[in-house]
């Protein structure tokens, strides 16, 4: 009776042998609804990795965005801080310009000493001078406060700079302050040609 009781068993076990395939044994509709399913699943599976490949591309361009920003910001915490030392930089230049004939004064030399190292810490952060004199006037560098006639200069050169501007990282900070020269008014009329 075991035996027989153990051979019923191993018969629900082991699988009944048939000369049918799985997707034979499927009736028609099944198999339909299968192959719509796997169809739907791959389209889904398409969506999600177009839908991750777009997240990943915003991820970097926000990172990068925000980056850029960032850079942007300290740029111009850096040129504010640099502006408001440009007035210490003139009144530096102004002091040396009119220093006592006495050039050994030890006071002179450190106050040269001062505005050589101040100029020298902003330089390497960025700053530039503008060039003015023996230029030609460049509105966006040059802000002009007067003009001298001048036969002895090309029309439109830069004569004398008032304030010297500069730029920081290639942006102008300040315009340099100058004076141009224009052609008297005999010589433009020797120049204009003839009806």
């Amino acid at each position: 009776m075991n035996e027989e009781h153990r051979t019923q068993e191993q018969d629900l076990d082991t699988p009944q042998e048939s000369n049918q395939t799985p997707a034979e044994a499927l009736s028609l509709e099944q198999q339909q609804a299968l192959l719509e399913q796997k169809n739907r699943l791959e389209e889904e599976n398409k969506t999600l990795q177009d839908q991750l490949l777009r997240c990943q591309a915003e991820f970097q361009n926000f990172r990068k965005r925000m980056e850029r920003e960032q850079q942007e910001f300290r740029q111009a915490a850096q040129a504010g801080l640099v502006s408001e030392l440009l007035p210490v930089l003139d009144a530096f230049e102004l002091a040396l310009s009119h220093a006592s004939p006495d050039a050994n004064d030890e006071y002179h030399k450190g106050i040269e000493l001062i505005y050589k190292r101040l100029f020298d810490t902003l330089a390497a952060a960025g700053l530039e001078p503008v060039s003015a004199v023996g230029q030609p006037f460049d509105p966006l560098y040059h802000h002009a406060v007067d003009r001298i006639e001048s036969a002895e200069h090309p029309d439109q050169q830069v004569v004398a700079e008032m304030q010297r501007g500069y730029t920081f990282k290639q942006r102008l900070l300040r315009p340099a302050l100058v004076k141009v020269a224009v052609q008297p008014t005999s010589a433009k009329e020797e120049n204009q040609p003839e009806d």
